[in-house]
């Protein structure tokens, strides 16, 4: 499998590290405006390969992604100071309609991976710049949020995250929404499994562990600047997922499912991108959160000019 990273940051490098030492690509190529960068993170990750699955690693410019099976997109730029979010997103507009035509000059083929932020966004303005089929244009979502919600319900209940099937839907930001409704634990529901134990799921444990996913990210990047390990395995799941042409279920975004719309449901994701959309059983008061969040991305999709 060959795999093109184009924006080597803390994300894009992060990915390609999980990517490398996973052995999940037998080729990875690093694209990035910073061509030093690019060769830099090309040359350290190359050395980690004896301590994983044996894979090139090389850096250049887009020609040599031709024939890549995935191409992350994780390039854009960064917000400047008293710059509005539509501000924000229109200069990464400009990014993305340069980018994406030199990629698919050479992987006409490829299914596009966009982890940029505001991701759902720019998953669905990637859509309309490439012309691909929606299956091939994949939105990272909230694949990070669902890991952060399963990881602190397991750490509650006391088992693994792997054994823990809940989903965090919408938008990746503040307007996602939990699916404690449909969460489960080997076949039963999450507050039944947590009532069979002794360990009940409060309105504070949950307000508790919903504040642990929602907030994270704010958390995080005022600690150490930004966040990029956890995106970067999801990166390594996806491209897994796809390799392999696993069906795995994972909560991608994409513009099926909520009138063109780009944000996260469960989705079967497969060799050739995504195949099924899966409707989650919702609570009325999780619908009515989950259109919300639909209309806020929605209305500030409404707004760009591209």
């Amino acid at each position: 499998m060959k795999v093109g990273i184009v924006g080597c940051g803390f994300v894009g490098s992060s990915g390609a590290f999980a990517i490398a030492i996973e052995g999940i690509a037998n080729e990875l190529i690093l694209v990035d405006l910073n061509a030093d960068l690019a060769r830099s993170h090309a040359e350290d990750i190359l050395h980690a390969t004896p301590f994983g699955e044996p894979l090139r690693v090389a850096a250049g410019d887009y020609s040599m992604l031709r024939g890549a099976d995935v191409v992350v997109l994780a390039c854009g730029v960064g917000q400047k100071p008293g710059e509005t979010r539509l501000q924000l997103l229109e200069r990464n507009v400009k990014v993305f309609q340069n980018v994406v035509p030199q990629v698919l000059e050479y992987a006409l083929e490829t299914i596009l991976l966009i982890v940029s932020n505001p991701v759902d966004i720019m998953t669905q303005v990637v859509t309309k710049i490439s012309g691909l089929p929606p299956e091939r244009v994949i939105g990272s979502g909230t694949i990070l949020d669902t890991a952060r919600f399963r990881t602190l319900l397991g750490e509650h209940l006391g088992v693994a995250p792997h054994s823990v099937h809940a989903y965090v839907l919408g938008e990746h930001g503040d307007s996602e929404v939990l699916a404690w409704s449909s969460g489960k634990v080997g076949g039963v529901p999450v507050a039944e499994f947590a009532e069979q134990i002794g360990c009940s799921l409060t309105d504070d444990v949950k307000s508790r562990i919903d504040d642990g996913v929602r907030r994270a990210a704010y958390r995080i990047i005022e600690g150490k600047g930004a966040t990029y390990y956890g995106i970067g395995a999801g990166i390594a799941r996806i491209a897994k997922a796809i390799r392999e042409d696993e069906g795995a279920v994972l909560t991608l975004s994409n513009i099926e499912g909520y009138e063109g719309t780009s944000l996260s449901l469960p989705r079967v994701l497969k060799a050739k991108g995504i195949v099924t959309t899966i409707q989650p059983m919702l609570s009325d008061e999780e619908e009515k959160a989950l259109n919300n969040s639909a209309e806020i991305l929605r209305n500030a999709a409404s707004e760009l000019i591209f």
